[in-house]
């Protein structure tokens, strides 16, 4: 990987609601490459967050892609939804699909980029037979629920192991597919993160609980910097 290919996305999950397109608005002038949209049904995940609705109201806010990470069960009749509000990317868990290759195409017939999400505890066999469908492997360094929580080092190998089946399945022709992390990512850990093999980068209470975005955001890149092969 290099330096070039690091993406920054802030979640927005951690941003000031009541001013949430300017939140927007400035990361993205800060340097943020994706907004990360968390959604969470109080079912799957036990909290309860925003909606399509919310992601139509922020798209004219920026141009840069959003990504829905969908924390519900079931998955299926959301997915048009999310894609006509302006989603870019929508991912989901593979516990959450009773047919994971059917959910994945259809995000994709949608125009969306897809993706499985993997707690910590999830293994990543469910990849095996769906990696043509994926443009998007979504590693959760936390446990999904809520914000503010500490990295799970345990993750780093599961990094690894992931980067691994990426870099093999794109040496016999496979197509691009991006490693993100997500949960506990700081400046002080996102170095070791990347050189596990992660090449995006979601943060919330990092970014959006600092007075100056861009600030924060030079210092994860120029950690990236310190490690970038």
């Amino acid at each position: 990987m290099t330096l070039n290919a690091a993406r920054i996305a802030p979640s927005i999950l951690s941003a000031d609601f009541a001013r949430l397109g300017e939140e927007i608005s400035n990361v993205v002038k800060a340097g943020a490459d994706w907004i990360h949209f968390d959604v969470m049904d109080n079912h799957y995940v036990p909290n309860l967050t925003i909606g399509p609705m919310v992601c139509q109201a922020i798209r004219p806010y920026t141009t840069a892609p959003i990504d829905v990470h969908l924390m519900v069960e079931p998955v299926d009749s959301l997915i048009p939804m999310f894609a006509k509000a302006g989603a870019d990317i929508i991912t989901f868990h593979p516990e959450a699909s009773k047919h994971i290759d059917r959910s994945l195409a259809l995000i994709r017939d949608h125009g969306c980029k897809a993706g499985l999400v993997f707690n910590p505890g999830t293994p990543l066999h469910y990849l095996d037979y769906v990696m043509d469908k994926i443009d998007v492997i979504l590693l959760m360094s936390v446990n999904p629920g809520f914000g503010g929580q500490s990295f799970i080092p345990s993750t780093l190998q599961k990094i690894r192991e992931a980067r691994h089946r990426i870099d093999t399945y794109h040496a016999t022709g496979g197509q691009e597919i991006f490693l993100e992390v997500d949960g506990g990512v700081k400046v002080d850990n996102i170095g070791e993160i990347y050189a596990a093999g992660a090449d995006t980068f979601v943060a919330g209470s990092a970014i959006f609980g600092k007075p100056d975005y861009a600030k924060v955001i030079a210092e994860m890149r120029s950690e990236i910097a310190k490690v970038a092969r």
